[in-house]
């Protein structure tokens, strides 16, 4: 097809190269944009789209499998509520303090673990073999949207997390069916409430709104009769696992999107991807994260030609999408803001350090605008331009210098006394902070002229040319020292970090 036209030989460089790792994945040092282009461009993208190849050996954090102390805990809860609608007043007060209490213990593992899990996926972007299965999954993460505020409970965020990366780059159907029963989204858009006697129309709303169709795409008759359709879905706290309850399912006959029938839940789903508009909707998204918003009409249908040829399977699209000289074209390299996972993982592989200690990368995610399992409504994050403000853009540069510094310390810009403790007792305990290596990042031969230096900088952090405003500023701080030394290197390093140039991929 004319759009998906092949980049040719002759402009797979070291900057192509750069450009698809930098979306594909998330970046990487010079050394690594080198291995990848040697690989040329279809043996690039066949490592980065046929990931299940690599072994990934990384493992799940401990405590992500069921519960064993589940049943313990609801007989505990029963005997808790017996006791209290036969205590006395006096007796009731010290069971609700004691309840308190509980509830407290439990918030403050959830919490802990949640942590945990963001560090462990932070981990898995970092360092894991397989770059583009967890870009994948950080857009489907964005895409359902799903936050752990609501569901309260890091175990069925792993899961999420988990089917997110199992069907990352696979079947499109089969990744809905999962998503649909899956607990988190059970408990996130109302479906585990959902009764044939009153069914909840969350769920049925989002999977065509914001999910696979769009707006303009379904009726309202068409909601409700899906809510209909998906009522029997059910959430086995105990087991910790979904289930479907026929007893709970509205059996009766139902019209969705054209088709009639006593219809269920995979029913609905199985016509909502049949639709002339599903393959253009989530092609659409596709490109847009990966390459560029506003993509034009014919390159939409390009990609949903090839969806739909290949049974709804995403890598056929995207390696055609990879593979295209649409996706290196001018408009599309270094134009992306990155987002701040990006930023972050990002700016620790060029910098060839470890990510901070968990908690402060949640920390600095969090003040940057991205907290990992809690996207800020049911559209997820807006991206784009979005990331920018006066005061995230002044929060980057702030966080430049404590990552080329070493300085993993915590700041608490709300008022809360609790997050305040915790994040001064992880400061004392990253009290010494630990410099980049500059000798690693720039060897001699760099260092032999100031312009040399910055070809370098460039090279290893924009794999681009600085605009002339700011390689003069940088030019000019490093005229005004001496002989250069470490410092000095990592002060230059910093002032890249800080331009804005560094925030585009």
């Amino acid at each position: 097809m004319r759009m998906l036209k092949a980049l040719s030989a002759a402009r797979w460089n070291f900057q192509t190269a750069a450009h698809l790792l930098n979306r594909a994945g998330f970046g990487g040092t010079p050394e690594e944009i080198a291995k990848v282009q040697k690989l040329g461009l279809d043996g690039a993208v066949e490592w980065l789209v046929d990931y299940e190849k690599t072994p990934d050996a990384m493992k799940a954090p401990e405590w992500a499998e069921p519960d064993p102390d589940r049943l313990k805990a609801f007989q505990e809860a029963r005997e808790f509520r017996q006791k209290l609608n036969s205590a006395t007043p006096e007796e009731r007060q010290a069971l609700e303090a004691k309840r308190r209490e509980m509830r407290r213990v439990q918030q403050r593992n959830q919490g802990q673990q949640m942590v945990q899990l963001r560090g462990w996926w932070l981990a898995r972007m970092a360092k894991g073999p397989r770059p583009l299965q967890e870009k994948l999954t950080l857009f489907w993460h964005g895409h359902f949207a799903t936050s752990v505020q609501k569901v309260k409970d890091a175990y069925f965020m792993y899961l999420q997390n988990e089917t997110f990366r199992r069907h990352a780059s696979g079947n499109w159907l089969a990744m809905l069916k999962d998503v649909t029963k899956d607990p988190a989204m059970l408990i996130w858009l109302d479906q585990a409430q959902s009764r044939k006697q009153q069914p909840n129309e969350n769920y049925a709303r989002e999977v065509m709104e914001l999910f696979a169709l769009g707006e303009g795409h379904y009726t309202e008759k068409d909601i409700t009769e899906a809510a209909r359709a998906f009522t029997g879905l059910a959430l086995n706290r105990l087991e910790q696992t979904s289930d479907y309850r026929p007893a709970g399912h509205d059996d009766g006959e139902k019209t969705v999107l054209g088709k009639t029938g006593r219809l269920d839940w995979e029913d609905v789903l199985e016509q909502i991807v049949a639709q002339p508009q599903a393959p253009k909707f989530i092609c659409a998204k596709l490109w847009t994260f990966f390459a560029a918003e506003s993509p034009s009409e014919e390159l939409v249908n390009a990609l949903a030609a090839i969806f739909r040829k290949h049974d709804n399977q995403f890598k056929p699209v995207l390696r055609a999408m990879f593979r295209s000289e649409a996706f290196y074209a001018e408009p599309v390299v270094r134009t992306q803001v990155k987002s701040p996972v990006q930023w972050l993982v990002s700016s620790a592989r060029l910098l060839e350090r470890e990510l901070p200690p968990a908690p402060v990368a949640t920390n600095m995610l969090a003040n940057l605008g991205q907290n990992l399992f809690a996207p800020p409504n049911v559209k997820g994050w807006d991206g784009g331009v979005t990331w920018i403000t006066t005061n995230n853009l002044l929060e980057r540069y702030n966080l430049a210098e404590a990552l080329v510094y070493g300085k993993n310390q915590i700041r608490i810009n709300a008022d809360n006394k609790a997050l305040k403790t915790v994040a001064n007792r992880l400061n004392r305990r990253n009290a010494q902070p630990t410099l980049v290596d500059a000798d690693k990042l720039v060897g001699n031969e760099d260092r032999k002229s100031r312009s040399a230096l910055i070809a370098s900088l460039e090279r290893r952090f924009l794999q681009a040319e600085l605009k002339p405003k700011q390689k003069q500023a940088l030019n000019d701080y490093l005229n005004s020292q001496g002989e250069l030394d470490s410092h000095d290197i990592l002060e230059a390093i910093r002032l890249v970090m800080s331009t804005p140039e560094f925030q585009l991929t």
